[in-house]
């Protein structure tokens, strides 16, 4: 059977184009490798769905082409999205800095997905994993198994490497490298940091402990709470700074941020207090890290040196350290790199010198930050693409 479009992947962006390139008039095909549509959706936003963020804005996205996504962006906003989610009559909230999700479950936003697709005429396939894509006289053929379907149009939207255990490959990479299109290397972005042995020994026991710090990398910080793991470090700041982080780099980590934590110690010194230092430090720490940061010192604040007690305070504001590694792409949230935004039109996501191929989503590379911007770019890249197609 001949299509007008054919997308290979129903995940977000993949769905999303389907609708909306149907809308048009045009005959639709969504082939996916699953058993279901939607798998990272579901798991998303804790089973929630951080489906937009209200903030969205190009400076939110990594890209070795910092102005590709703009385009894309301005065509489909995140003020589009929820009035789309509203007329579901999906309930939704707003969480910290312009997050927002389901009051329910991710489950609404396939349902939503699927829905408009089955009112728009598309039709999906699962179960259905491409062996080969070429390109034929009328456009492309993707090989199945035991058929071959042709279309004048081919959108790859089959994501990133990101969480294998839900099917994720690099299938989008292959296609792009099949017809000469660069790749930047992929790597693991939104993912926990790993320590070397020498600093396990001293921070695997606080395993569990959060905090509220801001983590850095040159010019590049993110205040949000970090959490200690049995490996490393993990929570928003780290998953956010992780996306920039470049082995053999140092990781700035303020742990009290736009604290006076020095002069606190100086302050009660002059009183002749008798705590001791990490009662101090638990004003601004959880207690064992800060039990563990003031040491084993059994002197009280009355006998330490105020030079001794401003180095405490200040080092709170510095600690450096040099992770180990990423937990890599089974616990990334995202693909960092992927498709050269070089060999793409930022208008439609078409290639450049492969007319009627696109890839949109993830596989791209742009990469936002964590919070819902991901899916952002996925339904902005996507509205492009079904707009061209």
């Amino acid at each position: 059977m001949k299509y007008d479009v054919m997308i290979l992947g129903a995940g977000a962006a993949g769905l999303f184009c389907a609708f909306h390139a149907a809308r048009r008039g045009r005959r639709v095909l969504v082939l996916e490798h699953n058993d279901r549509p939607g798998k990272k959706i579901l798991i998303s936003g804790g089973g929630r769905c951080n489906f937009t963020n209200r903030d969205t804005r190009p400076e939110c996205f990594l890209s070795a082409n910092r102005h590709f996504a703009k385009s894309a962006l301005a065509q489909y906003k995140p003020s589009d999205f929820i009035a789309l989610v509203e007329r579901h009559g999906i309930a939704w909230h707003e969480k910290t800095l312009g997050q927002l999700f389901c009051d329910n479950s991710a489950q609404q936003i396939v349902g939503l997905l699927l829905s408009e697709c089955r009112d728009a005429g598309v039709e999906i396939r699962c179960s259905s994993p491409v062996e080969s894509v070429t390109q034929s006289l009328n456009g492309f053929a993707a090989q199945l198994a035991a058929e071959s379907i042709d279309a004048s149009s081919l959108i790859v939207a089959t994501g990133g490497p990101s969480i294998p255990k839900l099917g994720a490959t690099g299938f989008a990479y292959d296609i792009a490298r099949q017809f000469g299109i660069r790749v930047i290397p992929p790597r693991p972005g939104l993912v926990p940091l790993t320590m070397n042995p020498q600093d396990l020994h001293v921070w695997s026991a606080l395993s569990g402990v959060a905090a509220t710090v801001r983590a850095g990398i040159g010019t590049r910080s993110f205040t949000e709470r970090m959490l200690f793991t049995h490996r490393g470090l993990s929570g928003p700041a780290i998953l956010q700074i992780s996306s920039y982080w470049e082995p053999g780099q140092s990781l700035q980590i303020d742990l009290a941020p736009q604290r006076k934590v020095a002069e606190n110690l100086l302050a009660q010194k002059r009183e002749n207090s008798r705590v001791f230092p990490r009662t101090v430090l638990s004003q601004y720490l959880p207690e064992r890290l800060a039990a563990t940061w003031a040491g084993g010192d059994p002197r009280p604040l009355s006998q330490m040196t105020g030079a001794a007690l401003r180095e405490l305070g200040e080092s709170l504001h510095q600690w450096e350290i040099i992770p180990a590694g990423t937990e890599g792409f089974d616990k990334a949230e995202v693909a960092a790199g992927g498709i050269d935004t070089a060999e793409l039109s930022s208008q439609t996501m078409e290639a450049r010198r492969v007319p009627a191929l696109y890839f949109i989503g993830e596989c791209v590379d742009v990469t936002g930050w964590l919070g819902g911007f991901n899916f952002q770019w996925a339904w902005a890249s996507a509205f492009a693409a079904a707009r061209a197609a």
